[in-house]
Order: structure tokens, then C-alpha cells, then sequence
């Protein structure tokens, strides 16, 4: 099963269908509370829409399932949240509230019409947002004497650039310090062999768990 995509930043955009403006609002959410607030503010920013339908996925948490709703907002039942909330899950967002405020042009668009503007807004918008790839990174260590802790750093730092891996905040005691990097768990062995062999030995890697990250989808190719 492919990795869920989350919203880099938030996105918007419109969509024209015989005179009704369709403005779409997609935005990153974390839970209910944060989707509703949006929710009201998109009323505020446009009072005199007839329609904000509405479509939310939140991902899975632990033991908390995932999360999908939708609102047709007095749209014909159907014709407008579901639509919505199946182009989300066919894109593979999660956290994601996705809002379209219809402002009615005058030339009503049939059960049809509506499903397919309502489809083609969240497509649209989906389609120009710039996303991240919600992955397990492993956690990767590496114990560094304080002398030795400027090389070390360098070195870790062009790996990363290379490899596609984001390096933590060195954390330091009073003897050594410890680099922690996030990386995909294939690199694991690469970077153990290649910190072995610019530290000649006298560093080792070791795997402290993992963590749950949100990284560029071109990553992906690296």
C-alpha cells in the first residue's frame, strides 16, 4: 500500500462551469476541531455563497482508525461531498479538508453536472498542491567523539544531501556527541558502510527506532 500524501501548504483555486464559480479550498488539517474551524471561516470569507460542501480525510492514529466525512451543504444528496471526498482518496491525501464554495450562476447543472464540477474542482486543486510523503523513517545514530564532531557532522551531512535524509539537531554529552539522521531503512547498510569508512572504523551506526515523517515525494526516487 503506497505511502498517504499530506498537504505541503494549503492550496486554492476556481473553477468556472456554465456561470457557477467553484472555489475550492483544500487545507491541512490535524484533527475535527481544526476542519470546522475552517469550515466557519470559509462562511465569513463568503457570505453570500449558496453552498460550502465539504469533504475531510484524517488519517489513522494508533489505535484510531481513519477518518472520512462529507457535507452536500443543501446540494442534492450525492451530488456534491461524496464526489469530493472520492477524489481525496483517490489522490491518497490524508489530513486533508477539502472545502468548495459554490457561488450559483444561474443555469442549474443536473445531479450530473454537479458531480462532475464538484469532482473536477478537488481534482484541480489536488493537482496544483505541492505534497509530502508521510513515511516511517529510521532513526540512525552515530556516537562521535567531541574531537572529532566538526568532521563527523560534515561528512554526515554531505551523506544525507545525497541519500535524501534530513539530519537532526546533534545532541551532546560531556564526553561525545550523538548525530541522529532520519533515513529510509534500505540506506541503513550504506550509511553503516560508508560512516565505516570515511571515520576508518572508529565510528559506528546504529538504528534507534523509527519515526514517522513527512518527507518530499521525490524522495521517493532517491
Amino acid at each position: 500500500m503506497p505511502d498517504p500524501l499530506v498537504l505541503a501548504a494549503d492550496v486554492e483555486t476556481e473553477l468556472v462551469e456554465k456561470r457557477s464559480r467553484f472555489l475550492t479550498r483544500l487545507h491541512r488539517v490535524e484533527d475535527l476541531h481544526q476542519a470546522e474551524d475552517r469550515i466557519r471561516a470559509a462562511r465569513r470569507d463568503h457570505p453570500d455563497a449558496r453552498h460550502h460542501c465539504t469533504a475531510l480525510v484524517i488519517g489513522a492514529r494508533g489505535d484510531a482508525a481513519e477518518v472520512n466525512r462529507s457535507s452536500d451543504d443543501g446540494e442534492p444528496s450525492g451530488t456534491a461531498g461524496m464526489p469530493m471526498l472520492q477524489s481525496l482518496l483517490h489522490a491518497g491525501l490524508v489530513d486533508t479538508l477539502a472545502i468548495v464554495t459554490r457561488y450559483f450562476g444561474g443555469v442549474k447543472l443536473g445531479a450530473g453536472g454537479l458531480m462532475r464540477a464538484y469532482t473536477a474542482a478537488v481534482e484541480q486543486a489536488a493537482s496544483e498542491a505541492t505534497v509530502l510523503r508521510r513515511t516511517h523513517l529510521t532513526v540512525a545514530e552515530l556516537d562521535v567523539p567531541l574531537a572529532e564532531i566538526g568532521a563527523a557532522e560534515n561528512a554526515v551531512r554531505q551523506w544525507a544531501a545525497a541519500h535524501g535524509a534530513h539530519v537532526e539537531p546533534t545532541v551532546y554529552s560531556a564526553r561525545a556527541a550523538t548525530v541522529q539522521v532520519l533515513i529510509e531503512p534500505s540506506h541503513l547498510e550504506a550509511l553503516a558502510a560508508d560512516t565505516a569508512r570515511w571515520s576508518s572504523g572508529r565510528i559506528d551506526v546504529r538504528a534507534s527506532g523509527d519515526r514517522l515523517t513527512d518527507v518530499p515525494v521525490s524522495r521517493e526516487a532517491g
